[in-house]
């Protein structure tokens, strides 16, 4: 990337949940609030702003990241899925947000868009998952209503029909 001056703005371009976006950005801009004010996309949220609560975790070229560490310029070029990914389409819910909602895994909801994020993406990776290693991930989150053992269930039940989708795929 050139080098980036202060105060001017710069173009980004990016892929959004699939689709092409672009936007303009100042240098110092956070992508939370890039994605929240100038394109209109509100589901990631901002919590503590120095990459502990994991409130703003969204999806970079297929990793998890923290929204409030990354500048909005540094995306361009990227490929970046929010939580509004998950929905299949406009009022449904995906596989992991159903179970949420299933195992009553969210309370106030701020924490629950990062987690969901966050869960995604180790489910394609550890499509098995023991309770152990979703407590691991979800170290890395904070949830002040829950306690985590909803979210818990409602993960391994979503690892669960989500392991019996693919075996349907691959027996058909």
């Amino acid at each position: 990337m050139s080098r980036l001056q202060a105060g001017r703005r710069h173009d980004v371009r990016f892929t959004l949940n699939g689709k092409p976006c672009a936007g303009e950005a100042e240098p110092r801009l956070l992508l939370t609030d890039f994605l929240r004010h100038q394109i209109g996309v509100t589901g990631t949220h901002v919590g503590c702003e120095h990459g502990v609560c994991g409130a703003c975790t969204v999806e970079i070229d297929g990793q998890p990241a923290r929204a409030c560490l990354t500048l909005a310029v540094q995306i361009d070029g990227c490929e970046i899925r929010t939580v509004e990914s998950l929905a299949p389409s406009a009022g449904s819910l995906g596989v992991l947000q159903a179970a949420f909602k299933r195992n009553h895994a969210l309370q106030c909801g701020f924490c629950t868009a990062g987690i969901l994020m966050s869960l995604d993406s180790f489910l394609r990776e550890h499509p098995r998952p023991d309770e152990e290693s979703i407590r691991d991930l979800l170290s890395g989150h904070l949830c002040r209503c829950t306690g985590y053992a909803p979210i818990v269930r409602a993960a391994l039940e979503a690892a669960a029909e989500l392991a019996d989708q693919s075996r349907e795929k691959t027996d058909a």
